[in-house]
């Protein structure tokens, strides 16, 4: 997939606190292009109010929102046309508490996280052990009908509320892969998302650990420190974290990751409008001590990976080995609306510890490993036979010990 595809990503702040998500979602009716199509005129004014006068990162033209609803008549069709940035946006009532739902890693759907590639929602990546999964979808996957409904210009926001729903419900996903299109049936479950689904030692000689991180939520920082715990018990001696396909999470819980391995620098910086950058300091109080690490990177890994990996890389305390990450360096915050909606605006830059804005060019891993999209699914999915990025860490391990 190339670089320059458009994704959607969506990062939020919840109650005016920070938080950051690689664009997708974890996966009511729709009903028009852009929006629901039936906000009021006090939410529209509520919205310019937000994005004019107070929050947007950039400038904007009230002028330039008006003739954006007029022409649209949707609050989403006026933030496209007004700001063309696919971060800021408004959500309904039911967007908002799906994306809520998101945070906790407990909610009923199919387990798919999905973006808006090429304009059309599309597979980044099945959850493993999920309904998605068992059906066969995989990665790049185009969803072009959900219940029969087009997703043709849907928003992900609505295309999310389509695919979630209780437990034991049904639904018919119309698929693209290539130039086959075909139907899936899947019944929806409870999906409980775990943060830190494997960790292991992977090299019994040399005491290797192993982590894999799938996401940045609520329960990460927790389910991370146990794993570490583990691992060393077993005499762990040099760690691996495994942050491909990583697409985000909030940011508290990426700045308490990073504030276990990082000590006397910043764990990150905020920059604003007007350039003024505000550092978030790293505590003493806890940090481990370091030992030798590898942290595995692709351009899955997004947003809260990315001020984890860039950290470790900048203060010297973990070697990067994989493909460069997606480039998230823009911070949105929530605003719940007076009628139940929501409202994600741009506010903010992130810069990463060491001061580098990744924001569309990403960071480059210290050693440069590719792989086929074919490799890179079967290593995702479990089913390869080798894992070359794997390896390569590994082997930098080894000579380190």
């Amino acid at each position: 997939m190339s670089r320059k595809t458009t994704l959607t990503i969506i990062t939020i702040a919840v109650l005016l606190t920070v938080t950051l998500f690689y664009g997708t979602y974890q996966a009511s009716s729709q009903s028009g292009a852009w929006g629901t199509g039936h906000e009021s005129i006090g939410t529209v004014l509520e919205v310019i109010a937000l994005v004019k006068t107070r929050h947007y990162y950039q400038p904007v033209s009230t002028l330039e929102l008006l003739k954006g609803y007029v022409t649209t008549g949707t609050i989403n069709g006026m933030l496209r046309h007004a700001l063309d940035d696919p971060y800021t946006r408004h959500m309904d009532a039911l967007a908002f508490e799906n994306m809520m739902n998101t945070t906790t890693g407990v909610y009923g759907g199919i387990g798919l996280s999905v973006g808006i590639v090429d304009d059309r929602v599309t597979v980044v990546s099945p959850i493993k052990g999920t309904p998605g999964e068992r059906a066969g979808l995989r990665r790049g996957d185009k969803i072009v009908a959900i219940d029969g409904k087009d997703t043709t210009f849907m928003t992900l926001d609505e295309a999310v509320s389509l695919m979630r729903g209780p437990a034991d419900t049904e639904i018919d996903l119309t698929i693209q892969r290539g130039e086959e299109t075909f139907e899936v049936h899947i019944v929806r479950e409870m999906i409980n998302v775990v943060s830190v689904p494997e960790y292991r030692i992977v090299d019994e000689e040399y005491r290797i650990g192993y982590v894999e991180m799938t996401s940045f939520s609520e329960r990460t920082y927790e389910e991370l420190v146990q794993a570490l715990a583990e691992l060393d018990a077993q005499g762990q001696r040099a760690l691996i974290l495994d942050l491909r396909h990583n697409p985000g999470g909030t940011l508290s819980s990426a700045l308490k990751v990073v504030d276990e391995f990082v000590s006397g620098a910043p764990l990150l910086y905020l920059e604003d409008k007007e350039g003024n950058r505000t550092p978030f300091e790293s505590t003493v109080e806890g940090t481990r001590q370091p030992i030798p690490m590898v942290v595995l990177i692709n351009g899955g890994s997004a947003s809260a990976s990315e001020i984890v990996s860039g950290a470790l890389q900048d203060n010297g305390l973990a070697t990067l080995v994989g493909t460069t990450t997606f480039g998230k360096g823009l911070v949105q915050s929530l605003y719940p609306l007076r009628d139940g909606s929501a409202l994600t605006v741009t506010e903010q830059g992130y810069l990463t510890s060491g001061g580098k804005d990744i924001n569309g060019v990403g960071i480059e891993p210290d050693i440069v490993v590719e792989v086929t999209l074919e490799e890179e699914e079967a290593i995702y999915l479990g089913e390869a036979e080798f894992d070359p990025q794997l390896e390569k860490a590994l082997e930098v391990l080894r000579s380190q010990l």
